[in-house]
């Protein structure tokens, strides 16, 4: 069990190429299945997230990316290199439980957002 104030921290990072899924356990016991090309739409990186608030970079045409290597960053997170070339972003157990408690919210954002610039998300069949 996690201390207070202190935010969960995973105990096991399972990466499903074939359905292109990182599975992540947490000590609290929350599971999350989060996507890759979700992941990747929602890098933590200043490429994706700008430099500050409003200059998030909408990506599109990630429906089909996966992650090619995971490497640990000290204790606190790790970066995950996608097939795309994209290997800046440093996720924090933080960031990654955040994703995963707001997967739903952030997604339903992301494909709004596709829509309003007018791009056609290619569908995989499932996300």
């Amino acid at each position: 069990m996690t201390e207070p104030n202190k935010p969960p921290r995973p105990v096991n990072i399972v990466l499903h190429q074939r359905s292109r899924e990182l599975e992540i356990e947490f000590d609290d016991g929350s599971r999350f299945a989060l996507s890759c090309e979700y992941l990747r739409v929602y890098s933590p990186s200043a490429e994706v997230q700008g430099h500050g608030p409003g200059q998030e970079v909408l990506q599109v045409g990630k429906e089909h990316v996966n992650i090619d290597k995971i490497d640990p960053v000290g204790t606190y997170a790790v970066c995950l290199h996608f097939d795309d070339g994209h290997s800046t972003g440093i996720y924090t157990w933080e960031t990654l439980y955040r994703l995963g408690e707001n997967e739903q919210a952030n997604w339903t954002r992301y494909l709004e957002r596709l829509e309003a610039a007018g791009h056609v998300r290619q569908p995989r069949g499932d996300h």
